[in-house]
């Protein structure tokens, strides 16, 4: 990698980050034609194809790896800048961060408030199911993760965070209207049921926990892609789910939801993921997460 030309990596990283080319030409100030011969270079050079041209432009397999080095000797060098008294024009460290959206719409957010801000950082926000944050870090999109993966993606340190807590619950009329001709473990798998995305798996799992001949949930699926519409969908009826427990206390306190199997929960251990990189920004935002993590999350059994 020390044989690979900066302007040369610098520019696929912002053909990367901009999508395009010509937009990545006018982010870098030359032409187009310039952005292009150096990525042509740095593929000859490396002897792979890095990009694949489609719209917007994502990396290969082995662009994802010159895209982690770019990113990291990007953050390294604006760290060298500051130590050097010359980071004039350099801007705010920019931090890329990979969170669930439950995490985000709970603990997450106030846990970046803890951040000192002196030097600024800047955060950018990847939204990602927790058992797919760790994709991102693979591809080099992010420096850090909230991910449900214990296992260190290469090139990255992980640490225990804590266990989200999920309890099924849903509105008293649902539970009147579908839940009341039987066990639970009788009428759940075929009640309509509220998911996340195409991806969410807990409310399946949770199904399975109670009655092991059944597959999952039924097929009458509500997707609600945002945390907040998730559970303003289970409060309004469209279906039960698992909602975080931040969320789904107070409305059990008054009532708007019941528990469906009072002292059943579904537990999903989080970790932070981030790059073995000796950057102050990224320890400083790491210290803060766990904090609030230990105050926000359940320690393990």
């Amino acid at each position: 990698m020390t044989d690979l030309p900066y302007d040369q990596v610098r520019t696929l990283l912002a053909v990367v980050d901009e999508g395009t080319f010509d937009a990545a030409a006018a982010a870098l100030h030359v032409t187009p034609s310039a952005v292009s011969q150096r990525v042509k270079l740095l593929e000859q050079r490396t002897g792979r194809v890095l990009l694949m041209r489609t719209k917007p432009v994502r990396p290969t397999e082995s662009g994802q790896v010159v895209l982690r080095f770019a990113r990291q000797l990007a953050a390294l060098e604006r760290d060298a800048r500051r130590e050097l008294g010359i980071a004039s024009g350099v801007g705010p460290a920019r931090l890329a961060i990979a969170v669930n959206a439950d995490s985000l719409a709970t603990w997450f957010m106030p846990a970046l408030t803890r951040v000192p801000q002196s030097p600024p950082i800047c955060f950018e926000l990847y939204r990602e199911d927790e058992a797919h944050t760790a994709a991102l870090l693979r591809e080099g999109k992010v420096m850090a993760a909230v991910t449900s993966s214990a296992e260190p993606v290469a090139g990255c340190t992980v640490r225990p965070l804590g266990l989200a807590r999920y309890p099924p619950v849903a509105s008293p009329r649902f539970v009147a209207r579908h839940l009341s001709a039987g066990p639970l473990e009788h009428c759940l798998p075929d009640a309509p049921v509220v998911a996340f995305d195409r991806r969410d798996e807990l409310q399946d799992r949770f199904v399975r926990s109670l009655a092991p001949n059944r597959s999952g949930a039924g097929p009458l699926r509500h997707y609600m892609p945002t945390s907040e519409g998730f559970c303003d969908a289970v409060v309004a009826g469209l279906g039960w789910g698992l909602v975080p427990e931040p969320q789904s206390a107070p409305l059990l306190r008054s009532g708007a939801l019941v528990e469906l199997a009072p002292g059943q929960r579904v537990d999903v251990p989080l970790y932070w993921q981030q790059w073995k990189l000796d950057v102050p920004a990224l320890a400083l935002v790491a210290e803060a997460i766990a904090a609030a993590a230990a105050e926000s999350l359940h320690a393990p059994d």
